[in-house]
């Protein structure tokens, strides 16, 4: 549980960046911190619903579910488990995932932590060679990246505490898609191209990925019966069907003939956490977010309050990215020493989501130069995998879901135990597994984000509400370290008053405190805004870039946005345009009885 820090430990958190030089800038009010302005109208209703998915046919799955009279909360069950099939290269029932519910007649919000955990063999000497490096194949392929997956407990949960249907209908269009298949899309033939080595190690994944003699091909229809009957015992008995019985056996002996060491124990002990969003105001929003073990939401509260102290609009562009920017850097910074599981460590929740700290980190930003990061103390920060998926659920009766989910690494730990068709995870990367050296991926971390068994990696899965009195929205995005600053500018692209599609559209930058360089998407800068930026100090790392030969992706993420207008009672959903496959619809729908 988030516990109070003591006074004293405040001010040592804030004093030393009180005394770092205050630069001449904008005047900075201290937001209020009365929770928000956004207080929910109970007796309205959208009367339609809409979701936003990076797979129509998870689309679809989720709208079938309330056509038959569930709610927002059993379409997320049903859309949830239909990724698990149609998107093995971000999701599925051997990952975990994050589900932020807003249930409308009560007003009240809730977080359910379906994090993965570290089995009970797991501990940092494991993934260490002779000379004391971290051993990142261990930590990346196989067995032992795998942490015990959370997902399957999620959609019982879920199901069980918010659905108003049976567990199996919800999971029916996902059974049916793995047992009738699905045609190949691009992505997922090029993501198996990029992990098919390790993946063809594996008995159990060439029997799913080499079923017909050859690798997924696009357009052709791919078929799970494994994975199809693992979803019907999970829709028949629930809980035990996945983390105990007959299907626990198989994952279990499938990981130990890779010489892994999962234990029932590890299996049948999985429980899924419910746990307080994080909220907070901005600019007269109240914003409801990931908790920690998601670092996500604490950075999104430090961000976004620096940021309350200037009314973004009325600069210009330069000014705005570059104090954007500054944010990014002093939220990821604290994200690096603060952030872990709250189960396990102390996380000083309280001071990091102050107004008043955010005043003090605001204090330190100088409006005409980038500050360097050598100059805020600390080591070198994370940038973690990409490979992770997110849709978002309004209601016609205004309950909503924004749910994220991940495998980690494209395809994962590339390993299915025979005859479950589900592949693990390997979220043991997540952890630090070496303080102070870094994963194949940059990832540093220290005792805060150290494994134990049973212990939650940490996130960086950001999936949020946004509240006013006019709007409502529901957003979120995979993009491993870069989804935290994807939802800070899709949060302020809303407050601008951006629909939808818009939010989902809007081009991507990303600072994170070490190493220290802005990266960006094709097109996110153009060339006045470059120079400006470089004129500030910003060291940038743009795709046009081709002198530097480390030029960042053209393209991050794959935002996922439902906005509700309570003006006029429209609801919108906004899809990336990044992805092929993605839908947002918004559909006719009866409300509750």
């Amino acid at each position: 549980m988030t516990r109070l820090l003591p006074r004293s430990a405040f001010a040592r958190l804030l004093l030393p960046l009180l005394l770092l030089p205050a630069f001449a800038m904008p005047a900075f009010a201290v937001p209020a911190a009365d929770g928000g302005t956004g207080r929910e109208a109970p007796a309205q209703r959208p009367g339609q619903a809409a979701i936003a998915r990076a797979h129509r046919l998870a689309t679809d799955a989720g709208f079938e579910v309330l056509e038959r009279g569930g709610n927002a909360f059993d379409a997320a069950v049903a859309v949830s488990a239909a990724l698990s099939v149609v998107e093995p290269i971000s999701s599925g029932l051997g990952g975990g995932g994050f589900f932020l519910l807003h249930q409308q007649d009560s007003g009240r919000d809730v977080f359910v932590d379906a994090r993965e955990t570290a089995p009970a063999a797991a501990n940092a000497d494991r993934y260490r060679t002779a000379d004391g490096k971290l051993d990142s194949a261990l930590a990346e392929d196989g067995p032992w990246a795998a942490a015990i997956p959370g997902l399957p407990a999620a959609l019982v949960h879920v199901a069980e505490n918010y659905g108003r249907l049976p567990l199996a209908e919800s999971l029916a269009p996902a059974i049916r898609l793995a047992r009738d298949g699905f045609p190949v899309y691009a992505r997922l033939e090029r993501g198996y191209a990029a992990r098919r080595e390790v993946m063809e190690r594996f008995p159990g994944t060439r029997a799913v990925f080499l079923a017909g003699g050859q690798p997924p091909k696009q357009g052709q229809l791919f078929r799970q019966p494994d994975l199809a009957r693992t979803l019907e015992l999970l829709a028949k008995d629930g809980f035990d069907g996945f983390y105990r019985g007959p299907l626990a056996k198989k994952l279990i002996a499938g990981v130990r003939a890779e010489g892994g060491r999962w234990t029932t124990d590890d299996l049948a002990g999985y429980r899924v956490r419910e746990r307080e969003p994080l909220r907070f105001d901005y600019r007269g929003w109240e914003v409801v977010t990931a908790p920690p073990p998601s670092s996500g939401g604490v950075a999104l509260a430090q961000m976004l309050q620096i940021l309350a102290g200037w009314d973004l609009a009325k600069l210009d562009p330069a000014l705005r990215t570059h104090l954007t920017i500054e944010s990014m850097r002093r939220a990821f910074r604290d994200r690096t020493f603060y952030l872990g599981d709250p189960d396990f460590v102390h996380v000083p929740v309280e001071v990091l989501t102050s107004p008043y700290y955010a005043a003090g980190l605001r204090a330190t930003i100088n409006p005409e130069k980038a500050t360097p990061s050598d100059m805020l103390p600390g080591l070198p920060t994370p940038l973690e995998d990409e490979e992770t998926t997110h849709f978002s659920i309004i209601d016609a009766d205004g309950n909503r879901a924004a749910v994220t989910q991940t495998v980690n690494l494209l395809f994962g730990s590339g390993l299915v135990p025979p005859g479950t068709g589900v592949l693990l995870n390997n979220e043991m990367d997540d952890f630090a597994l070496q303080p102070g050296q870094p994963n194949a991926f940059g990832v540093m971390g220290f005792e805060a984000n150290a494994p134990e068994p049973g212990k939650r990696p940490l996130s960086s899965m950001t999936p949020t509400f946004m509240v006013s009195p006019d709007r409502i929205a529901v957003l979120g995005t995979p993009g491993g370290s870069r989804i935290i600053t994807m939802v800070l500018l899709g949060a302020l692209g809303v407050a601008d008053g951006l629909d939808a599609q818009a939010v989902a559209a809007l081009p991507r930058y990303h600072q994170q405190w070490m190493p220290d360089v802005v990266s960006a998407e094709s097109g996110a800068f153009d060339a006045d805004l470059a120079a400006k930026l470089r004129a500030k100090g910003h060291t940038l790392r743009l795709p046009e870039d081709s002198v530097s030969g480390r030029a960042s992706s053209h393209t991050w993420g794959n935002m996922q946005t439902v906005v509700w207008d309570r003006r006029g009672n429209v609801l919108e959903g906004g899809t990336d345009p990044r992805n092929d496959v993605g839908s947002a619809q918004v559909r006719a729908a009866a409300t509750a009885p």
